[in-house]
């Protein structure tokens, strides 16, 4: 009988992660927070000293709702974890996504589902705060895609559709340190969640 394959992942707070059937109690904020601190955006094809991480385009994201129209902390602290499964698989860019098929993106919300219940969110939100999320997680990758990845913004306009939030023509992107990130990401969560009563 062939040996089965590991499946787990172990992470830095000591967890260890089933990623196949990931458990609640084995997500750790700080495992995120260092995970996507240290994974670049647009498979690292970004301009400046440092990557854009997965990180820094959630905490940009969580901005974008909040500043695109009313947002509740449980709301915004789902927009700012909106990536975290990236923590565990990486970024990978939406065709490969697309390419590989369900069983990824199944793969993905039973993780996403599982960090939401760690840190007592919605297992999924709305379909309603879904697509607002989905729409600033757009306009997050319309300044990536112009300020760092060398898209015109002809060419942004086609792929992403050009931001509609207050203040982003002012919206400057300044890849930082990986853990100065994370520190960023933990204190916004932890804000967040203070606020959400969590």
């Amino acid at each position: 009988m062939p040996k089965q394959a590991r499946a787990w992942q172990r992470m830095l707070s000591g967890r260890r992660l089933d990623l196949l059937d990931p458990a609640p109690l084995d997500i750790e904020i700080e495992d995120i927070a260092h995970g996507l601190s240290r994974v670049a955006r647009w498979n690292g094809q970004t301009s400046g000293e440092h990557p854009f991480t997965v990180a820094e385009h959630s905490l940009l994201v969580e901005d974008i709702l909040g500043r695109a129209g009313p947002a509740t902390p449980a709301e915004r602290l789902l927009a700012l974890l909106h990536d975290a499964p990236e923590y565990v698989v990486g970024d990978m860019i939406s065709p490969f996504k697309a390419a590989l098929g369900l069983d990824y993106r199944e793969f993905e919300a039973r993780l996403a589902a599982a960090t939401h219940l760690r840190f007592g969110l919605p297992a999924a939100p709305s379909a309603a705060l879904k697509k607002r999320i989905k729409q600033a997680d757009r306009a997050s990758a319309w300044l990536e895609a112009t300020q760092l990845a060398g898209f015109s913004a002809e060419e942004a306009d086609r792929f992403f559709g050009r931001p509609r939030f207050e203040g982003w023509r002012e919206t400057v992107l300044d890849p930082a340190p990986h853990m100065a990130v994370k520190a960023r990401f933990l204190a916004r969560f932890a804000a967040l969640g203070a606020e959400a009563g969590l």
